[in-house]
Parts: C-alpha cells; structure tokens; sequence
C-alpha cells in the first residue's frame, strides 16, 4: 500500500493547538486503521511550494498515491472512499454521509467560524446579534437532529468528525451551554479512542517543536 502523507505546520501557538484542522484528518485516519506519515511545513515562511499544495497557505494538505489534495473536508471525502469504516459504499448511505459532510462545513461552520474568531476578539460593543442569531438557529437545527443520539448517518463516518470538531471548538467557546444534545454529541465523539490518539498526536507534534 502506498503511504499516505499528511502535512500540516512545524509549529503553531498555544492557543490554536489541539484544534488545528490537520486532527480531523488524523481522525480519519486512525478510525480506518490506513498508514500514514506526518509532515511539516514552516509557519513562519508559507513558501511558493507550500502555495503549490495550497493555494491559501494553510494546512493540511494530504499526499496519497501521486495526489495531492488540500482542504480538510475535501481530505476527509477522499480517505472515505478508501474504508467502509468512515463512509458506507451503498449509494443512498454515502450520499447521506456526504451530505452531512458538507452540512458540517457549509451549514454549520460558516455560521461557527465568524462567532469564534469575534469570541477570541471581541470587537468594541461586542458580538453582532447578526453573528449570533446565525449560529443560535444552526445550532437549533443540529439540536433537532441529535437529540435522538448516535451518528448522523446511521453508523460512525467522516461526516461526524467533521461536525464534531466544527462543535467542539463552539463547546470550547461556550456556545453549547443551551444545546445539550449537541454538546452530548461533542462528548461521544471525542471519547473514542482514534479521536483521543488524533489530539494526542497533534499536541506532541507541536510540543515537540517547543523543544526545538
């Protein structure tokens, strides 16, 4: 089998570390037992040929079998079609999967992401209601859909961890106190173990970088 080769920074600051999007790729990962290797590409120095794997400068980008492939959901499509264990192969299940996969990244974070970065820095007067209300109905509609428990789409697949880590930075911040059902969904998600090898993984990598 050909290696799989995952590149995200040599380095990053405390606080986004343990939610750089390289980890949903390790997620992936390890839930389908697929080899693979880490690579590094400078923080600092965001190179022509860092630009050539993606063309926004950010991680990670994935290298498998003389493809190279950048954004994470995209990644996360791609390592589903390898294993049945991150998306089924009869066409009405992993249509469903893919839907929730772009769900996760088109629905929810682009509601999450603004809400987060204006949480980190909170602009004078605070928070648009704008930016708030946007999040508070997504999340109103995931609550919908997860209060019975369980995966989106039937079994485990790459549409949860992209979900669950587009809500678990949203649980970080605070914004989960009034969606239980979403939050009990962060909890699952993060308490399998690929998730728990997935952080660990990346905490050292960065850690490791520390030392020098």
């Amino acid at each position: 089998m050909t290696a799989i080769t995952l590149t995200t920074y040599d380095w990053v600051p405390d606080l986004p570390r343990g939610y750089v999007r390289d980890l949903r790729v390790r997620w992936a990962l390890e839930e389908a037992g697929l080899p693979y290797t880490v690579a590094s590409t400078p923080f600092r120095d965001r190179d022509a040929q860092h630009l050539a794997h993606q063309p926004f400068a950010q991680v990670p980008w994935l290298f498998d079998d003389g493809i190279s492939i950048f954004e994470s959901g995209a990644i996360l499509h791609h390592l589903g079609t390898k294993s049945d264990r991150l998306m089924p192969s009869a066409p009405a299940d992993r249509a469903k999967v893919t839907a929730w996969l772009f769900a996760a990244l088109n629905s929810v974070e682009a509601a999450s992401l603004p809400w987060s970065i204006l949480t980190f820095s909170p602009p004078e007067g605070g928070i648009p209601s704008s930016i708030t209300g946007f999040l508070t109905a997504r999340l109103s509609r995931m609550e919908a859909v997860l209060s019975p428990g369980a995966w989106l789409a039937g079994s485990f697949s790459v549409a949860d961890i992209a979900m669950a880590d587009v809500l678990r930075l949203v649980d970080r911040l605070g914004g989960l106190a009034d969606h239980p059902a979403c939050r009990a969904y962060v909890a699952r998600a993060v308490a399998r173990p690929a998730f728990q090898k997935a952080h660990a993984d990346q905490m050292a990598h960065f850690a490791a970088a520390d030392r020098g």
